[in-house]
């Protein structure tokens, strides 16, 4: 194995909430970056942070990213500025919406040792600012 250490920073953004949304996520995995972006015409703030998470999420469960034996043992975490999905994980929020996708999350994050952490938004964090950015042009486009 390469390096055990994922880092995978995520945001979300919705213009109107509800309105047009994108989301963005970069996973950093042996000294490289992989961008992942998209968006709904019609869709939430927090359904697009959650949907960023999901995605980057099923990117690293396919093997031609990281194989399973090593997903298996690697340590990951993910940087959110969305206090709403950090404190659910950490702290046991209840579920009161988008069912839908916590399921969702909770099937792609099984088995896997992940870490949630807490970034401020639109502050001093290079990817953090970044994946804003990401969500935002996603959320023009549609």
């Amino acid at each position: 194995m390469k390096d055990d250490k994922i880092h995978i920073y995520t945001d979300g953004s919705c213009i109107g909430n509800p309105g047009p949304g994108g989301w963005g996520a970069i996973i950093l995995h042996d000294e490289k970056e992989h961008d992942l972006k998209g968006g709904n015409k019609d869709t939430t703030n927090n359904r697009m942070e959650m949907t960023a998470i999901i995605h980057a999420l099923k990117w690293l469960r396919q093997d031609k990213n990281i194989p399973t034996e090593e997903l298996d043992q690697a340590h990951i975490t993910i940087h959110s500025d969305s206090n709403l999905i950090i404190q659910t994980l950490n702290k046991g929020w209840k579920r009161k919406a988008n069912t839908d996708l916590w399921a969702e999350m909770d099937k792609v994050r099984a088995w896997l040792n992940i870490e949630w952490v807490w970034v401020k938004a639109h502050a001093d964090n290079h990817y953090n600012n970044k994946v804003d950015e990401m969500a935002l042009a996603q959320a023009k486009k549609h």
